[in-house]
């Protein structure tokens, strides 16, 4: 009989509602091959009426071209293997699962996060997840592919459930991206960018700008949103996958002597091998330095992927020797050979996602949809922050198109810096207000490739996950996090708070 304490709420109802919409959206394979036969129609229809886009900057319009074309089908024919071979993020998810997937298959992964969190209060799991993610962007996008398969493992040695730490980490990175107390890549990204389009603004020769103009604003978000992403893991996400049963019977063990020593074995190199990186890029004249002896950006920055490969591999490797797990040198290409099998299914839905999203670039819709959308807001004569609001809800909306952030921004900023700017609003605030639509859809969004990676672990836990479940679950932090961020901005602009070192909200 159900109860009151059992009776499902109107949020249970909504939730449940939102699951059984997401378990409608087709297998990833065959949801991108629907996309490029509606973009094939689609912008030959739109290239038909002779459309073209008008980008502050650009000396001439770019047309929108059409994939039904002689010229379409040409490129498409002639560039198929390179669109699959030279998808972006194709090279750094492969390198970074041979490695994580190495140190896995030697136990060092399991034993790390059972040595450091095994006996960790259960209730503080979610925050530390969530903080951890939400200060990953200084890994830049590696991190949603290695974070959330470790948070799994810290839920599992908790006895809890591994899939709500996978989500979990994977929602707080995403959805809170461009936050974080730590200064990274993307700071000098976005700021370089936003540079480049204060030179087609009337201020530019008044206005300076720097790597750290969004710290404050940034460093808030990313003290609070882990507040509000632990609350959502705990009391949202898990509650809703059921309890939890190893399909495998499978249960984390107390360490042995030989294990343990195997842990700290690897972190101590680890650690050596941090101060090396780390010291040799803050020398004066190294060779990872940037121009004029820059940090950032840099070649350390730059050869992120490569020091998180290197770290993985070392730690794995000392591990494996000490604890046993790796006998001969045949033992470190067969367990890489066996995570490029549980890779077979990312590979093969890349297949056909990297033809629509180079499609999708070629034919100039995405800059059509994110300038038109942008040029429709500096047409409405908004101001105030009702006009800041639109374009964070422009640039949410676009994001769930264009999910480089540095991509999205590089088409809105020459739109947007001169439009705010002659609105009297600093730089600083409106590449802040930007960081939140760079973020809020990231993790829901079908172009986005990491999330079938999420898909691909997910299956380890609950092989019968569906790509729309996972985007249903997802979209539980959608909304919570926006409003978060959104109050955020409310505050430094209210309050006329100064949303990095010598950035205001006006000029």
């Amino acid at each position: 009989m159900e109860t009151a304490r059992t009776r499902p709420t109107r949020l249970d109802r909504v939730f449940a509602g939102i699951e059984r919409l997401g378990s409608r959206i087709p297998e990833p394979f065959f949801l991108f091959v629907y996309l490029l036969t509606a973009l094939a129609v689609i912008s030959t229809a739109v290239a038909a009426f002779g459309v073209t886009v008008e980008v502050p900057g650009k000396p001439e319009p770019i047309p929108v071209r059409a994939v039904l074309s002689t010229e379409g089908l040409v490129w498409f024919l002639t560039k198929f293997v390179d669109n699959f071979i030279g998808f972006p993020p194709l090279g750094t998810v492969l390198a970074m699962m041979l490695v994580v997937g190495f140190a896995e298959r030697t136990g060092f992964l399991t034993a790390a996060v059972t040595l450091l969190f095994g006996r960790a209060p259960r209730w503080l799991l979610p925050y530390v997840v969530a903080f951890v993610a939400c200060q990953a962007h200084v890994m830049s996008d590696p991190s949603l592919i290695v974070i959330p398969p470790l948070a799994a493992l810290m839920f599992k040695a908790a006895g809890r459930h591994p899939v709500a730490g996978l989500i979990g980490a994977f929602a707080c990175g995403a959805t809170g991206y461009a936050g974080g107390i730590l200064v990274g890549s993307l700071d000098g990204l976005l700021e370089g960018i936003t540079r480049k389009a204060l030179q087609i603004a009337p201020l530019a020769t008044e206005v300076h700008t720097h790597i750290a103009m969004n710290y404050f604003f940034a460093a808030t978000a990313g003290l609070l949103l882990p507040l509000v992403g632990g609350f959502l893991i705990d009391r949202v996400l898990e509650p809703r996958l059921g309890p939890w049963t190893d399909p495998d019977g499978e249960q984390i063990a107390e360490l042995t002597a030989r294990q343990r020593k195997g842990v700290w074995r690897a972190f101590a190199v680890l650690a050596g091998y941090v101060v090396l990186a780390f010291g040799t890029w803050l020398l004066p004249g190294s060779f990872l330095r940037g121009a004029g002896g820059a940090l950032v950006p840099s070649p350390f920055l730059e050869s992120i992927v490569p020091l998180i490969i290197i770290a993985f591999l070392l730690a794995g490797l000392v591990y494996g020797l000490t604890a046993g797990t790796v006998a001969e040198r045949a033992d470190v290409p067969r367990m890489m050979t066996e995570t490029v099998k549980d890779m077979a299914g990312y590979i093969v839905f890349i297949f056909v996602a990297a033809q629509f999203i180079a499609l999708f670039t070629w034919s100039n819709l995405g800059t059509l949809i994110a300038v038109g959308a942008a040029d429709g807001l500096r047409a409405a004569n908004l101001t105030g922050f009702p006009a800041i609001i639109v374009m964070v809800l422009l640039a949410t909306v676009a994001n769930l198109f264009v999910t480089s952030g540095s991509a999205l921004w590089s088409l809105l900023a020459p739109v947007m810096i001169p439009a705010f700017t002659i609105l009297g609003y600093d730089p600083a605030f409106i590449q802040a207000a930007y960081r939140i639509g760079d973020s809020t859809t990231q993790a829901v969004s079908p172009l986005n490739a990491y999330v079938y990676i999420l898909l691909s672990v997910n299956r380890k836990y609950q092989p019968e996950t569906q790509l729309g479940t996972l985007l249903a679950r997802l979209s539980f932090f959608v909304l919570p996090f926006f409003a978060v961020w959104l109050l955020i901005l409310a505050v430094f602009y209210f309050f006329d708070l100064p949303v990095g070192p010598g950035a205001g909200i006006r000029l």
